[in-house]
């Protein structure tokens, strides 16, 4: 059968199926970012293991080049080697870095980026960005360029800058995203004095501060978190050199974890039961709708039951918003998202995305600039055989195909192809546990 990763149509037609199977969960995106940067910066050879490739990683590996860092992919082994290489001075006295559509990336080699003499003598920096990448909110930044004399220029799908980063106070918003306040933590220690930086407005997404102390920490690195409202980073540290091996990812888990609450019989294996990952939260919230989850040793069971709608946070679980828009559709009575405002800046603008691909589908959905409502049919769905928009976000298109997997009639997806940019396998494990997901030419 086709494998639909390496496909370049954009459309794929998902028919309803009881699926059973284990899924191996593939490498958190979220740590294989903080390992590859953590790793680039000591400056020695490093082996990252249990590697998954995606657009957004590839991204990241690119970053690394102008730090004086080369990558190579052993796809077979699900290896990166990382070692030092000269950074290549650019004729023009400028480095690019080619972002693709990462925020991540983006957001965390900015300042790393700043630090002097990190990108060799150059004199500029320009960040490149496609898709709505330069669209989503920088203001945290910019407001930082501002008050520490960096000069920058904002154009079109570029950011350039000109200046060096240096050891001081900081204040930044927390209330955006968290990969603000990650950025600085990888970079202010590098420079020669102490820095705090003190978080306005609190912090969302807590567990991926705590996942960025944590890969810190493992490459020697010593941040003090006081309660997420300030963090006190001394300067003139060293990055150790060192492996690192990444954790399977509870954000790709939570697609199936959906799925099998709503049927059953599937397995998610490669869980570290003690991770810090944010997106571990799909599983109290499964609970809190009425499903239960079955631990052997890294492998969870998420048993099938009647499930009730909820109200729920997701100011700390952002991209796990699509598919509970999907769970609730499923549950009985009405689920509302609340706290949702940061899902209008993300690949697209999920709160309307989702709202107007699951009325395709029948279902009763409103939404306010922070929440979507959603008025669940149970698991009784009767949708007609329709087509939907995968408005080039791969956590859409992963959601509305679980919603198609539930459904009642065939759903052909246009713009699949975006789950390239974090889980290419996706439809390939769908198929592996009984999907039934066809390439349209």
């Amino acid at each position: 059968m086709e494998n639909i990763k390496n496909n370049t149509a954009d459309k794929v037609s998902i028919k309803p199926q009881m699926l059973k199977g284990t899924v191996s969960v593939p490498a958190s995106k979220s740590a294989l970012h903080r390992g590859i940067i953590a790793a680039a910066l000591s400056g020695g050879k490093c082996t990252i293991k249990n590697v998954s490739m995606s657009q957004d990683i590839e991204a990241t590996l690119r970053g690394i080049k102008a730090f004086g860092c080369k990558s190579a992919h052993d796809s077979k082994a699900r290896t990166l080697t990382l070692s030092p290489q000269r950074t290549a001075k650019s004729s023009n006295n400028v480095t690019e870095i080619d972002c693709g559509e990462s925020g991540s990336t983006l957001r965390f080699l900015i300042p790393i980026a700043l630090v002097p003499n990190m990108c060799g003598d150059v004199k500029r920096i320009r960040f490149i960005g496609h898709g709505r990448l330069m669209q989503r909110p920088l203001k945290p930044y910019i407001d930082m360029f501002d008050s520490h004399g960096i000069s920058y220029k904002k154009s079109g799908d570029t950011l350039e800058l000109y200046g060096t980063l240096k050891s001081g106070a900081y204040e930044i918003e927390g209330n955006v995203s968290s990969q603000f306040i990650t950025g600085l933590l990888f970079a202010l220690p590098l420079l020669d004095g102490d820095s705090e930086i003190t978080v306005l407005n609190g912090a969302e997404s807590k567990g991926y501060i705590d996942m960025t102390i944590n890969a810190l920490k493992q490459f020697g690195i010593e941040i003090e978190n006081r309660n997420y409202i300030k963090y006190i980073i001394r300067g003139n540290q060293k990055y150790k050199t060192q492996n690192f091996i990444a954790e399977a990812d509870y954000s790709q888990a939570a697609f199936f974890a959906v799925l099998s609450a709503l049927r059953g019989g599937i397995r998610l294996a490669n869980l570290r039961r003690d991770s810090l990952q944010g997106d571990k939260a799909i599983f109290p919230i499964l609970a809190s709708f009425g499903s239960q989850t079955r631990w052997t040793e890294d492998t969870a069971e998420i048993l099938p039951a009647h499930l009730t709608g909820q109200r729920i946070d997701v100011s700390n679980c952002p991209d796990l918003a699509p598919i509970l828009s999907v769970l609730g559709l499923y549950s009985e009575g009405t689920t509302v998202l609340c706290n949702a405002a940061r899902l209008r800046d993300k690949e697209s603008d999920r709160i309307e995305a989702m709202e107007t691909e699951l009325r395709k589908l029948g279902a009763q959905v409103e939404s306010t600039r922070d929440s979507l409502t959603i008025h669940g049919w149970g698991n009784r769905p009767a949708f007609r055989e329709t087509e939907v928009s995968g408005r080039n976000d791969h956590r859409v298109v992963m959601s509305l195909a679980i919603a198609a997997t539930l459904g009642s009639a065939p759903v052909v997806i246009d713009g699949a192809e975006a789950i390239a940019k974090s889980y290419p396998d996706f439809f390939n494990d769908l198929r592996r546990i009984g999907g039934r997901a066809e390439v349209l030419s």
